[in-house]
This record gives structure tokens, sequence and C-alpha cells, in this order.
């Protein structure tokens, strides 16, 4: 069986990948990846983890039309498959458990010590 688990950044990857769709390129991901999370990520950590993503079967990939703006070259399109769709349903449920048996987030009387 292939491997299923993601790291926080895969997940984020893939989930971007599925948000941005035909705009799912690694550049366009860094740059999106920059204004969700707040935190940078070089196109090369990007482009290793896309063919990570893709050896593991989560994203399939085509390369898109030349354009002026690149000096007619083509990007490479990422595309989320069934089963990338699967594992990012199947971390959000394994995180909204956790959440919820967290003492007091599931209720919203979270109190935090400054101890």
């Amino acid at each position: 069986m292939k491997e299923t688990r993601l790291g926080e950044f895969e997940e984020v990857i893939l989930l971007l990948a599925g948000i941005l769709g035909e705009d799912a390129y690694a550049l366009r991901i860094a740059q999106e990846f920059k204004e969700q999370t707040g935190r940078s990520a070089s196109v090369g950590s990007v482009h290793a983890t896309l063919n990570r993503l893709s050896n593991k079967g989560f994203l399939k990939s085509h390369m898109g039309g030349a354009t002026p703006e690149r000096g007619g070259r083509r990007k490479r399109i990422y595309t989320i498959t069934a089963l990338g769709q699967r594992t990012v349903e199947y971390a959000r449920e394994l995180r909204l458990s956790l959440w919820n048996q967290f003492p007091g987030l599931a209720t919203g009387d979270l109190k935090i010590s400054t101890v």
C-alpha cells in the first residue's frame, strides 16, 4: 500500500494545488503559500514536494501552454488525484477529531495557563 500520511508542508501544498486548479504550478503555489501562511517557501522546496506528492500518487501533472511572460517556456500544472483527495479528507478528519478531543476546545471553554 502506498504511503498516505502527509507532513504539514505536504498537506498545505496538496491543498493549495487543489485550490489553485489550472493555476497550480510551482511558482504560483509558492506565492500562494506565502499569502496564506505568512511564511516563505522556496520554489525549489515546492518543486521537491510536488514531485514527492506526484510519486505518492496524490498529484498528476501536465504541461501547460507556452506564454510570453515566461519567455515562451511552458509550465507544469498539477492536479490533485482521487487518492490525493481522499488523503486530504482523511487528514482533515483526523485533525478535527483530535481538536474535538482537546479539553475546552470543543465547548469553547479553553483556559490557558500563564504559569
